[in-house]
């Protein structure tokens, strides 16, 4: 659908909707004019999906506002991904990466996204939150549900009513966190940073709980689903797995690939501000405009063999999966970073990864998830 879009309508129009109209952006370089035209195309006027938050439950966050709030609110988190703490992590990540593929079963059958991609995420949320590390699957939780589709049929909260109370709750729980860090000195936590920060730190509850939100999100679903997607990818491409194992100085340039085969985030919406022109259509102040990463990041005109999972393709970082602009994803290189390791560690013990049996995904039109994906590590 996506590809016939791309052809013959790339910038479409859908009348009627569950989500009401909207209009479709599916070629590459027509998201990324949006994308990097904040001004015309709002992420405060209507939110970042294509299903509206109910009016009542609305929770905002710095991926929800425009300049110049957006501004100071994300300065605020962006330390966490500079170059010193990303050395820091590596030791760590790889430490734990290590100690997890070792203790993996062996010639069994165990589900890769639950026991590697799960865990080894929330292992880094809680470092990233300086969170209980035994309560870590909580963190998980929190994520499933922020990201909940409350219509699925194994919803696990069936209103969103039940999101928000959840989330709500999920503020309370992380408050004495806060009141805790906002009497020390200012740590490299993401709850110190905003506790000690004039632009976060007396955020409505709403607010404080719409960023811990975004930024448990954001840590945890696009990475994981990654982790299980690169497996899975690799697995119905044995040439290229093959290839990878021949050369592993090609793992970067494998994690690119990986997050644009997967498309982890699988759309984000605008909202005009103006009447404007795009593509030569007539786009209308207050019309939703969504950009479909999943379909840019296919798009034959930008990406030369699109549908192919390519190891070593001459540009593995043309894609749209972290975003551009203002909104460009603030953890991307933690991401890579997590990514890199896994696979290196990986290729380092020689493992034979075998998935035997069909991904079982999430049932979402905004998280390209995996819940279960069945594999076997042949001793």
């Amino acid at each position: 659908m996506f590809a016939r879009l791309r052809r013959e309508a790339p910038i479409h129009y859908c009348r009627e909707s569950a989500y009401g109209p909207y209009w479709s952006v599916t070629r590459y370089d027509d998201i990324m004019t949006v994308e990097l035209d904040h001004t015309t195309y709002s992420s405060e006027r209507g939110g970042i999906q294509v299903e509206d938050q109910p009016q009542d439950l609305k929770r905002g966050s710095f991926i929800r506002m425009d300049p110049p709030r957006h501004t100071v609110q994300r300065k605020t988190v962006a330390p966490v991904a500079t170059p010193t703490n990303l050395t820091f992590y590596e030791t760590l990540i790889r430490e734990r990466t290590s100690a997890k593929l070792d203790a993996l079963p062996r010639n069994e059958t165990f589900n890769w996204a639950e026991h590697v991609s799960v865990d080894l995420t929330a292992m880094m949320l809680a470092t990233l939150f300086d969170f209980p590390f035994e309560e870590r699957s909580k963190l998980t939780y929190w994520s499933d549900v922020a990201i909940c589709n409350v219509n699925a049929p194994d919803a696990l909260v069936r209103s969103e009513q039940d999101k928000f109370d959840v989330l709500m709750s999920m503020g309370a729980a992380f408050k004495g966190l806060w009141d805790e860090r906002a009497k020390q000195p200012p740590k490299l936590d993401l709850i110190s940073m905003m506790a000690h920060s004039a632009a976060t730190r007396e955020m409505p509850e709403r607010e404080f709980v719409g960023n811990l939100t975004l930024l448990i999100v954001g840590g945890n679903d696009t990475t994981r689903n990654s982790m299980s997607g690169g497996l899975l990818a690799l697995s119905e491409n044995p040439d290229q797995w093959a290839k990878l194992k021949a050369n592993p100085a090609l793992v970067p340039s494998m994690v690119a690939e990986t997050i644009r085969y997967q498309t982890p985030v699988i759309h984000m919406r605008r909202t005009a501000t103006r009447d404007t022109e795009l593509g030569g259509q007539q786009i209308r102040e207050g019309d939703k405009v969504v950009m479909w990463y999943v379909s840019g990041n296919r798009d034959e005109a930008t990406i030369e063999n699109p549908e192919s999972f390519i190891v070593d393709r001459a540009k593995p970082r043309a894609h749209l999966s972290y975003g551009a602009g203002i909104h460009r994803c603030v953890g991307d290189r933690l991401a890579d970073l997590q990514l890199r390791i896994l696979w290196e560690e990986i290729l380092k013990r020689d493992l034979d990864i075998e998935v035997v049996g069909p991904p079982r995904r999430l049932y979402s039109n905004f998280i390209r998830g995996i819940r279960e994906l069945p594999v076997r590590i042949r001793a």
